[in-house]
């Protein structure tokens, strides 16, 4: 838990705070971005406005209870049952925000998409038991898409308790994932159902793939996301773990697939009015890729 005695300075005065153990994830600002910002001096977050009303107190619990290293605490005892019965937090028609990210994942969002034929997971989050029982009576877990190595973090508890496949691709296999139930060769899309396609996009690692959803969603992982900065779509040259130029030609193909929506691992949520605006946003960061080999 976080510690009164290690909160960061910069915090407003009252309830809530930050400490000093933040690795400046962003997941907390994505939740309540009236309560929390990133500090002026230091690359953490702070609590910059303390929650007034019902709805700023719930969405920072939401934060606290997401936080992935315990960063965010309150001077008093507050209750987080509200917090933890709003995750999965739904964001569009069948698709939830999973929340209680992990630190092994540094905050990676993970994401559950309801289906009749069963659930998908979208990367994993950390096991918590008041999300394992909230996934459970929304059906539970028939399939886990791990998008890269980085994201993988409780998948061994979500196969253990809902007996679900996990889909990887094989470049990405490691001791730690090497149980996995299907691995993907090769960079050609994989229809693991009519409404669900794989799409390798080598580049930020070797075996980095997207999760294309009902020819609208589009899980990336950490291939492509929304700077929270710009307001544009971005990717980067600084957290490509495996080759660059190799990343902008998985982004050229992604031009072949429509949808509308990116749901990245990290950075922020993008809902285009349109495939064409889509579109168009992809092929201006592409441009801008290569101008930054």
């Amino acid at each position: 838990m976080a510690r009164f005695e290690e909160r960061l300075p910069e915090n407003a005065p009252g309830d809530y705070f930050v400490d000093r153990t933040c690795i400046d994830c962003d997941v907390c600002r994505q939740i309540a971005p009236t309560v929390f910002k990133q500090a002026p001096a230091a690359r953490q977050a702070i609590v910059f406005h303390q929650p007034e009303g019902p709805d700023e107190h719930l969405r920072a619990a939401m934060a606290m209870v997401s936080c992935p290293t315990a960063s965010i605490g309150t001077s008093a005892r507050q209750s987080s049952g509200a917090a933890a019965a709003a995750f999965p937090e739904p964001i569009a028609e069948g698709v939830y925000y999973c929340g209680y990210t992990s630190a092994s994942s540094y905050g990676a969002a993970s994401y559950l998409i309801q289906r009749p034929e069963g659930n998908v997971l979208v990367d994993s989050p950390r096991a918590a038991r008041p999300l394992l029982k909230r996934i459970a009576e929304l059906g539970g877990v028939r399939t886990l898409v791990l998008t890269h190595r980085d994201d993988v973090a409780d998948h061994r508890i979500f196969h253990d308790v809902f007996g679900c496949d996990r889909v990887i691709h094989e470049a990405d296999v490691d001791d730690g994932t090497a149980p996995a139930e299907v691995t993907i060769q090769g960079e050609s899309p994989l229809a693991l159902a009519p409404d669900l396609t794989v799409i390798p996009v080598p580049g930020h690692t070797r075996g980095s793939v997207a999760l294309l959803v009902r020819e609208r969603y589009l899980f990336t992982g950490d291939h492509l996301w929304l700077s929270g900065e710009t307001g544009r779509l971005d990717a980067s040259r600084d957290v490509c773990w495996h080759w660059w130029a190799e990343q902008i030609r998985s982004m050229e193909r992604l031009l072949q697939h429509r949808f509308t929506w990116v749901l990245p691992g990290h950075g922020r949520r993008y809902r285009a009015p349109s495939e064409e605006a889509m579109r168009a946003e992809l092929v201006a960061l592409i441009e801008r890729m290569k101008i930054a080999r």
